[in-house]
């Protein structure tokens, strides 16, 4: 006898592989309890192992019906929604455990609270990303929460009014330039980014004759929030939990101005005249079909489609074809890995940024002047 799964148990299985990431809060357990070499298995089983399978999973190029209601996409949503206190158990914990643990010495707390930070980055980041475009307001604060353990809140700003309204121009620090090396773009980012997200929200108050130090300016709640971890991490471990919660925060943003990096590199919308520019199109960011690591990144590598509809769920986000948007040659976890050695991410990628012009912007036969990134209307 054949038995049907009921419709909340079907939805549960097929949303059971974007829970991969619950996995690597034990493996951060065991690490801590473990020690020794140990403390590398959380870097190595995200950016190694997930490349390595990513390799040999294959691509999904299937599609979910984008008008599915929110009311069946639960699982989904679920995931995105417990991460925030898992998460913060996970770091705090973590903390209270190895600065009161006898068998793990320094370097070791160091190198685990850089695992805690691969987690962080990779999957807390990216979870707030998600749940920022959303629109209950639950869901922002979940985002934001995760943002202030990691000390980078000032992302919400920028990303959402910033980068998706000037993302592929020079105005979006966020874009890396064609010819830019990450090494390059990452002191820069960090930089730029702060200063621009600080500045949207001042030019947005001041469109309300209000001042910058008005009370509705999310910053006051990034600066509590950022304030409140690093007090919360001193109380704890004193000033050695304080650096290894800094160590955490600092490998979470370096892993997403990584990705930031690789998102859009090389890729410019045309300029119109007036400070307008062309409407953002599937072919102005990179994709990726890899069907392990969209489990991993609950999609984010379907790029095109969330700047297309950025509040679109991330179970609901569309694939492109190389016809309608540019494709990586592999997955983000080995992409990442390349974009960590200029040279040959610029043998691997400006080949296929030189393509693309050629497939888009055919009528644009002297790419020099515009080296910066920008690209204006041809005559």
């Amino acid at each position: 006898m054949t038995v049907v799964p009921t419709p909340s148990i079907a939805k549960l299985t097929s949303a059971l592989p974007f829970w991969l990431s619950i996995l690597l809060i034990p493996l951060a357990i065991f690490s801590a309890v473990t020690g020794g070499w140990a403390v590398l298995l959380l870097p190595i089983g995200t950016w190694y192992l997930f490349s390595i399978v990513d390799l040999f999973a294959g691509l999904n190029e299937s599609n979910a019906d984008p008008e599915t209601p929110d009311d069946q996409l639960y699982w989904y949503r679920l995931i995105t929604m417990v991460w925030a206190p898992l998460q913060f158990v996970t770091i705090f914990g973590m903390l209270y455990y190895v600065t009161r643990a006898d068998h793990l010495g320094g370097w070791e707390q160091y190198f685990l609270f850089i695992g805690v930070g691969v987690i962080t980055g990779t999957i807390g980041i990216n979870y707030s990303h998600e749940l920022m475009h959303q629109r209950p307001k639950i869901e922002r604060q979940m985002g934001d929460a995760l943002l202030a353990m990691v000390l980078y809140s000032h992302f919400r700003s920028e990303h959402l009014l910033v980068h998706h309204r000037y993302v592929g121009t020079l105005r979006d620090p966020v874009t890396a330039r064609y010819g830019e090396g990450f090494w390059r773009f990452f002191p820069r980012v960090l930089r730029q980014c702060y200063v621009s997200a600080f500045g949207a929200e001042k030019a947005m108050l001041a469109r309300k004759n209000l001042p910058w130090h008005d009370r509705s300016n999310p910053f006051w709640r990034y600066w509590l929030m950022q304030a409140t971890c690093l007090l919360l991490a001193l109380l704890i471990g004193d000033l050695w939990g304080l650096f290894l919660f800094a160590v955490q925060a600092f490998t979470a943003i370096f892993q997403l101005e990584l990705v930031n990096y690789l998102e859009h590199y090389g890729l410019t919308r045309k300029h119109l005249g007036d400070g307008k520019y062309e409407h953002v199109m599937p072919r102005h960011s990179w994709n990726s079909a890899n069907r392990v690591s969209n489990w991993l990144l609950i999609n984010l590598q379907r790029h095109s489609d969330h700047h297309y509809k950025p509040d679109r769920r991330f179970p609901l986000l569309q694939t492109y074809g190389q016809a309608d948007a540019p494709q990586l040659p592999y997955g983000y976890p080995v992409m990442t890995l390349l974009a960590m050695s200029p040279t040959l991410w610029r043998r691997v990628m400006n080949p296929k940024v030189r393509k693309w012009r050629d497939m888009y912007y055919p009528e644009i036969t002297d790419w020099e002047p515009y080296r910066d990134g920008s690209l204006p209307l041809p005559k």
